[in-house]
């Protein structure tokens, strides 16, 4: 913070994450003054510690995977080991270079970043380092935290994904508590880097909040990898000493591993930051407002992870860019949290958007609901990458495509159509006409609504 900073502003945000700097970013630009209190810096954990330094972890896996299984391309590749220290260095460049433009973006929009840990005191007051600083509009969007279990305690080698995207060096055995989007795509680095990997998950699947048939055929393509998965069974407790942890299950189970990594998902940070002494409804941790983002409590909104709904760094961006508009009285469409497209970039990748087959059943009725599986098989992309996986539609009986579920190599690529398709309520039979470059896995999206629409071609009827 500047000398310059001034103490009140249209509008002032806690918290620069993808929620609040979005925001920041949108209000700024319709012409409203705007302050952001970031204790640590803007971006937030998706660009510091969450979605990108992960997925550059992953590209390294997959640099690593293409060079071990070079043979069977004809190409003699070998893999002599992976160096962490290198990988992290590029993994750092790639965030720093993010880090200046995002920094860059913020200073040319004249958005005045306070530096410091920031607490509601009043309806419209902000205090950072015993300075105060008013809003006639207030934005919160302070993020999660990695979660833990009760009574598990993070140390030595019982770690969450912080200190797991720090790693000087790759296990030889992982044990990963969780079979979310981040246990799973760790146990696919892991893997990737040679490590022995188990996954231990409470509920009967690995990704469980995906359509079965994605979490089956995750499973399916993990066994083929040799990634070992415990489903359906709980955690009961972990001893660790120098060289290792015992990892105990409530069926008796004990697995042996050097780490344990601790994925149970995110918690809302909320906590000692005064928002229920200004009224603010909070449950669990989690801000909770009307479908406007709006508190209750006089011009106070929330975004992101402390909102209840999918913690995903892109849903945080768009609410951001929303509450921006309705503070500047554009009234734009509220978000519908089925439309947000959801990606996991393990190997193969897990991308959705739109109702699973259950849940569109539950809204429809049974007897209402089609759906379709269009085999990977077919396409010639795939099968030129060698990868194996399906596209599942959701439709409602001579209605919409309501839903798009995908696994396979770079799928998460093709979700950006998918989500049109959803949330334009487009019905197969608009879709099928639509032309899709060959060789494509994007071709696949093209084909599973030529089948929809009862006109199959590289599918049998």
């Amino acid at each position: 913070m500047s000398e310059s900073t001034p103490r009140s502003f249209d509008v002032l945000i806690l918290g620069g994450g993808s929620g609040g700097y979005a925001a920041a970013l949108r209000a700024s630009q319709l012409g409203l003054t705007v302050g952001l209190v970031e204790e640590s810096k803007v971006g937030g954990t998706c660009l510091h510690n969450g979605c990108i330094p992960t997925k550059a972890l992953l590209h390294a896996a997959e640099l690593a995977d293409n060079a071990r299984e070079g043979e069977k391309y004809g190409v003699n590749s070998q893999l002599h080991g992976i160096d962490m220290t290198k990988v992290n260095s590029y993994k750092q460049g790639v965030i720093d270079r993010l880090y200046r433009g995002l920094q860059g973006l913020v200073k040319s929009r004249k958005v005045h970043v306070i530096e410091g840990h920031g607490r509601l005191v009043g309806p419209d007051t902000i205090e950072v380092n015993g300075e105060r600083y008013t809003g006639s509009n207030i934005i919160l969007g302070t993020g999660s935290y990695a979660r833990s279990l009760p009574g598990l305690e993070i140390g030595g080698r019982v770690i969450t994904s912080d200190q797991a995207l720090g790693m000087e060096w790759v296990p030889q055995r992982a044990i990963v508590l969780g079979g979310g989007v981040i246990g799973v795509e760790f146990a696919s680095v892991w893997k990737s880097f040679g490590a022995d990997v188990t996954i231990v998950e409470a509920l009967p699947h690995l990704a469980p909040n995906e359509d079965e048939a994605l979490s089956k055929g995750l499973e399916r393509a993990f066994r083929k990898r040799g990634i070992n998965f415990k489903v359906g069974v709980r955690f009961q407790g972990v001893e660790q000493n120098d060289s290792g942890v015992k990892v105990t299950l409530e069926d008796g189970t004990v697995l042996e591993a050097d780490v344990m990594l601790v994925a149970v998902g995110r918690g809302p940070r909320t906590a000692d930051l005064g928002y229920e002494e200004q009224g603010i409804r909070v449950d669990r941790g989690f801000v909770l407002t009307d479908e406007r983002l709006h508190t209750g409590v006089a011009n106070i909104y929330a975004v992101g992870d402390i909102v209840p709904g999918l913690q995903l760094a892109h849903r945080g961006f768009q609410q951001g860019i929303f509450v921006a508009e309705e503070i500047a009285g554009l009234a734009p469409q509220p978000i519908v949290e089925a439309n947000i497209p959801r990606v996991t970039y393990c190997d193969p990748e897990v991308a959705s958007v739109g109702l699973t087959e259950a849940k569109a059943k539950e809204e429809y009725g049974d007897d209402k609901v089609q759906t379709l599986e269009y085999n990977l098989g077919g396409n010639g992309k795939s099968q030129i990458l060698g990868t194996t996986g399906f596209i599942k539609l959701v439709r409602v009986e001579d209605g919409p495509v309501v839903g798009v579920h995908m696994l396979g190599a770079r799928v998460g690529e093709q979700i950006g159509e998918a989500q049109l398709i959803v949330s334009w309520e487009a019905h197969p039979e608009d879709v099928a006409p639509l032309i899709h470059a060959h060789p494509t896995q994007n071709e696949a999206l093209g084909e599973a609504h030529l089948a929809l629409a009862g006109k199959p071609l590289h599918a049998h009827d």
